[in-house]
């Protein structure tokens, strides 16, 4: 079986390939623009191995894709996006290119092709922000806040009309708040431990009250293999891991576990349309196929900040180029 991974030079897609590769004799074309956050290194460790292939095209290429579906691809993966909200409310015209158009294109494709299954990676943004109680389902309405939502959510109603539409086999995974090796240091997490180890201020948001349900990456990976594998056609599958923590709670524990102080905390002012809190019911995905969250979220925490520890060289080198 061939998958065509697009975006997976990034965080998620990069620790997806792995998954893929360490458990199936699959085959992987992964093609990433590489653009600020896609990252090369992230797969040095697979550049020798015979069942896996980079190309580097931007998803709004159509026409160089083309021809990497004429070779036969049996699924594709669609883990490419802009987003950062803050860059999206910086310029919001390449999150519309990237996710939208670039989203276009990978569906006429794979109509083109008669691809088995299309997986839209989205995201639980789309939904907008939630009050202190209650989980978004599947059917919740889409009320995105910011430009990078507004695009995710334009681009899972366009995968959705083409399963309508076209009859094509489609599915779309919304996941929360991913963290764990190889993200970019522009994210809560990691921003906050590389600052941290060295002594300086964590900004944080408004009074860092916003919560957001966090999974660690592998988890999601795992959820994703059985949406594209076994998810029934058409359907939408929510994410989550009920790991529910305030901002502040976590760069508190960030601190914590680096044994430094909590006057490293900075409060700055709040970001445009800042959602309060996201958390979805992941009943559907677990009644149907079977997943649920297996790391801990204590340890998995505990092994992100080691393997920051361990591999400065890798975000050291992207901190100097930026």
């Amino acid at each position: 079986m061939k998958i065509l991974v697009t975006g997976g030079a990034g965080f998620i897609g990069s620790n997806f390939i792995h998954y893929q590769l360490e458990n199936y004799d699959d085959q992987i074309i992964n093609i990433d623009k590489l653009s600020y956050a896609g990252n090369p290194d992230n797969l040095k460790d697979l550049e020798s191995n015979p069942d896996y292939e980079f190309k580097q095209l931007d998803i709004c290429d159509k026409e160089k894709i083309d021809q990497i579906m004429h070779r036969g691809v049996d699924y594709i993966v669609n883990f490419a996006a802009e987003s950062h909200v803050d860059r999206s409310i910086e310029d919001p015209s390449v999150f519309v290119k990237t996710n939208i158009e670039g989203t276009h294109n990978l569906l006429d494709l794979a109509l083109k092709f008669g691809i088995k299954n299309f997986v839209q990676i989205s995201t639980d943004e789309v939904y907008g922000s939630l009050g202190e109680k209650g989980k978004f389902r599947e059917d919740s309405p889409l009320n995105p806040s910011s430009p990078y939502s507004a695009s995710k959510a334009a681009a899972d109603l366009l995968v959705s009309s083409y399963a309508k539409t076209y009859n094509l086999t489609v599915n779309i995974s919304r996941c929360s708040n991913n963290f764990g090796p190889y993200q970019y240091p522009e994210k809560l997490i990691p921003l906050f431990i590389i600052n941290a180890l060295h002594d300086k201020i964590l900004p944080l948001y408004g009074d860092g009250s916003n919560i957001r349900d966090w999974i660690y990456v592998k988890d999601h990976c795992r959820a994703v293999d059985l949406v594209m594998r076994r998810g029934k056609k058409g359907e939408i599958y929510n994410i989550g891991a009920s790991n529910e923590k305030s901002n502040l709670e976590i760069t508190k524990k960030i601190l914590a576990l680096l044994s430094k102080s909590e006057l490293l905390i900075k409060h700055v002012e709040d970001r445009k349309g800042h959602d309060y809190r996201y958390a979805v019911d992941s009943s559907k995905i677990k009644d149907e196929l079977g997943w649920e969250a297996e790391f801990d979220f204590e340890k998995a925490m505990e092994g992100t900040l080691n393997w920051y520890l361990d591999h400065k060289e890798w975000w050291q080198k992207l901190i100097d180029t930026n």
